[in-house]
């Protein structure tokens, strides 16, 4: 298949992803902002810690086989050793997340007394917990389906019902006065329910009853180094939260972790190509076809990089306006942190897939070990940062820590592997977007306040401004003719100014 042909399929399942992805990072805004507005910052810092618990324990319990499942679906065509790879992530996950939970349910009120302030955390911590391996089997469902290069169902699942139905829940649980106890009810619940639709949706892509042939070896080889790597990576993202509830209050989380999410919705574009990235990088990889791996790893950084910009520059420029928009007055204070988390997230999306890259051509040790100087510098940091400047210092932390692991993720794709993602073209679009637009919108910034009706306007505007610097700079190429075509169809019309500056083949 050629490099295009590659590229058009991989950006024709990031349309669906990506709207999928929007619905799914609006679900869990929309889920964040009603406990935060029903609930008080202490109650809604209680609620984080106990999603970070459950974050963290899954990530565990799934043992790096949430990607070893599709990475190997793609490797063979016969469906006794599919099923076979299906039903060892299932086996092995579950007997993790079933141990997890019981040593979890055991020391309960000892980790609540540690971390929690309500009288309620107990319940609560029990309930997030109870979640874990339906949470697992959800996962590994998905897995499954997402080696099978579907889409759909993933958007179903993931991004469908599992985030609404958990906000349902949570409306109605509310309304009857459950308190702080609904979140947990509302995890629990959608969990049970979504872990049950994705499998009876992955066993129409595959029958998941009949002979099998397991793959236990070979898939544990691969994944172990990703189980200390995924749950260190968890822990980057997580460890700030325990961190904060540990040294200081739950009303210093709440407004952490109500930044914390809206930064990291940059990444919402990111994971919509990244979701057929995997299985299609393994796929080039397995046929020698390293060179159409490059490419394509540079051109979607690129657009990803395009498409994101406006968002981090909205976060940078307007950190309070965003605040008092999304979560209300009680939460301006967490403007402080919001600009540094979205420097943190962006460095994510200015490297593209780059842990996935490595991934897939089969080097996970050098991703634990990234994810590893990460995670040391993360405690280092937030040990000495924490007690004096409380989330901001978490914020700091948290830049740095990404900054570590793309730093050596980045350094052995290129020095190993001759992997990249820069072109002259992707120079350019990287210098040309910050340097106009960064200085224009801060001029701009003190005369125009953002409001709920215009950040969508100025989404779209800086957006299709920002192509436009692109295309004027010279960092559009030949392979961008796929990812134009794709703005166009979401438009509704024809780009003629882009396509002026677009080169041909």
């Amino acid at each position: 298949m050629s490099e295009n042909s590659e590229l058009t399929n991989l950006v024709s399942s990031a349309h669906l992803v990506l709207i999928g992805g929007f619905i799914g990072a609006g679900s869990q805004f929309a889920e964040r902002i009603i406990i935060g507005r029903f609930l008080s910052p202490t109650a809604y810092g209680e609620v984080s810690i106990g999603i970070a618990i459950l974050t963290f324990s899954t990530t565990f319990a799934l043992a790096g086989l949430a990607q070893g499942v599709p990475r190997f679906f793609s490797r063979y065509d016969d469906e006794k050793d599919i099923r076979g790879i299906w039903l060892t992530g299932f086996c092995f996950s579950g007997a993790l997340g079933i141990f997890l939970t019981g040593i979890l349910l055991f020391s309960g009120e000892t980790i609540a007394a540690i971390l929690f302030e309500q009288p309620e955390s107990t319940t609560l911590l029990t309930l997030f917990v109870l979640a874990i391996p339906f949470v697992v089997a959800q996962g590994i469902a998905v897995g499954g389906i997402r080696g099978n290069e579907n889409t759909i169902y993933r958007t179903y699942t993931k991004d469908l019902l599992y985030p609404l139905g958990r906000i349902l829940l949570l409306v109605v649980l509310l309304a009857f006065g459950y308190d702080l106890v609904a979140a947990g009810w509302a995890y629990l619940i959608a969990a049970i329910v979504t872990s049950i639709v994705a499998h009876w949706l992955l066993h129409k892509l595959i029958p998941l009853f009949g002979p099998f042939s397991l793959h236990g070896r070979e898939m544990i080889r691969f994944s172990l180094p990703l189980v200390v790597s995924t749950v260190l990576s968890v822990l980057l993202m997580r460890t700030d939260t325990l961190m904060l509830a540990y040294f200081r209050s739950s009303e210093e989380v709440g407004q952490y972790t109500a930044a914390y999410p809206i930064a990291g919705s940059m990444l919402v574009v990111l994971t919509a190509f990244g979701y057929l990235y995997l299985p299609m990088a393994s796929r080039l990889d397995a046929d020698n076809e390293r060179d159409t791996l490059d490419d394509i790893y540079t051109v979607t950084t690129k657009w990803v990089y395009i498409i994101t910009f406006p968002a981090f520059l909205l976060f940078v420029t307007f950190p309070t306006d965003v605040m008092q928009v999304f979560f209300g007055a009680e939460y301006i204070d967490a403007a402080r942190a919001l600009p540094i988390l979205a420097a943190g997230f962006f460095l994510s999306v200015a490297v593209g897939r780059d842990r996935e890259t490595l991934s897939a051509l089969g080097d996970t040790r050098v991703i634990m070990y990234a994810n590893g100087a990460g995670f040391i510098i993360n405690i280092a940091l937030n040990v000495i940062l924490i007690p004096r400047y409380s989330f901001v210092g978490a914020s700091v932390t948290s830049m740095l820590s990404f900054g570590a692991v793309h730093a050596v993720v980045t350094f052995v794709l290129w020095y190993r592997y001759d992997i990249i993602p820069l072109s002259s073209e992707s120079v350019r679009t990287f210098v040309a977007l910050p340097v106009v637009l960064i200085p224009l919108v801060l001029l701009l910034s003190g005369e125009v306040t953002i409001t709920a009706l215009t950040i969508l306007p100025f989404l779209i505007i800086t957006g299709l401004v920002g192509i436009l610097i692109v295309a004027v700079a010279g960092g559009l190429e030949p392979q961008d003719q796929v990812a134009v075509e794709f703005f166009e169809d979401a438009v509704g019309g024809k780009l003629p100014l882009i396509r002026r500056y677009l080169p041909d083949e």
